[in-house]
């Protein structure tokens, strides 16, 4: 019996000592939602760089609802994840998230999206102002500095939608390029045909579209295609449907990120903060303009 009273604890002590191992190995993801290709993609990267660095990475969907993003967070807590990367689903609301890791002491890094308030280590995106002004000169360059132009924005609150129509109006209003409307369509890609189809009826004579996302672009193709109208639309992401349809010569141009490398950095970057080493607070990933 002693014999055996030894072996049980010798194996509860073995199972401590692995179920302790696996919570220092293991940080998440939360997502602001997965039913959108560009985050499946940056979940793909962050989940083959963990697989690299040899950690267990825990994927959270928070499905575009703030709620939904606090209880992720509480869950992650309780668990004892060692570090959270989060792309918020808005930058205002996700600081309660964030706050509550800070409480565990749990490093959270911010993915594409920023937090406007609660402590972040190290934000990875792309520069989203650039992106916007680089959509808006690729339209002067192609249609004329008088080019009659409506914009598609994405989710209000956001960092991604309030940076990139801040770089594209700088490029509107620095040249004669006249802004006929501009609307929210939520990053959707059935809103951004919606949308479309109540901009194009209201505004006959538009002749480019700037969509804040590959997939309310790809919904305002629809609109433009069903009404017959010759439009030139610009995206941004550079998702694999965005870049088809450009490719395809059914989409202008879309401003590609590179989600997959996002969500590679953010695993990347929080394993040097897990090993006590410094990161930067901003890191950019590099965009581009990809055309047929």
């Amino acid at each position: 019996m002693k014999k055996l009273a030894t072996l049980i604890s010798a194996a509860l002590l073995t199972s401590t000592v692995s179920v302790s191992a696996q919570a220092q190995d293991t940080m998440a993801i939360v997502l602001s939602t997965l039913n959108n290709p560009f985050f499946v993609t940056m979940k793909d990267g962050a989940e083959a760089k963990a697989k690299e660095l040899g950690y267990e990475l825990i994927v959270l969907d928070s499905q575009n609802d703030p709620s939904k993003e606090l209880s992720n967070v509480e869950d992650l807590t309780i668990r004892g994840v060692k570090a959270i990367l989060i792309n918020p689903t808005d930058s205002d609301a996700v600081s309660n998230a964030i706050r509550i890791a800070n409480r565990s002491n749990i490093p959270v890094l911010t993915l594409d999206r920023g937090a406007s308030r609660g402590e972040v280590v190290s934000h990875i995106a792309s520069d989203n102002v650039a992106g916007g002004e680089m959509a808006g000169k690729f339209i002067m360059e192609k249609v004329g500095e008088k080019a009659k132009v409506i914009q598609l924005e994405g989710i209000a609150g956001t960092s991604a939608a309030r940076e990139r129509g801040e770089g594209f109006m700088q490029s509107v209003d620095g040249s004669n390029m006249e802004l006929l409307a501009s609307q929210p369509a939520d990053f959707d890609r059935t809103k951004g045909l919606n949308v479309m189809e109540n901009l194009l009826a209201a505004n006959p004579d538009v002749q480019a579209v700037f969509a804040q996302n590959d997939e309310m672009a790809l919904g305002a193709l629809r609109a433009v295609q069903a009404s017959g109208k010759d439009v030139m639309i610009v995206g941004f992401d550079g998702t694999d449907d965005g870049i088809a349809a450009v490719n395809r010569g059914m989409l202008s141009a879309t401003v590609a990120q590179q989600p997959e490398l996002i969500g590679a950095l953010g695993v990347e970057v929080a394993s040097k903060v897990l090993k006590g080493e410094q990161v930067e607070a901003s890191i950019p990933v590099p965009l581009k303009v990809i055309t047929k």
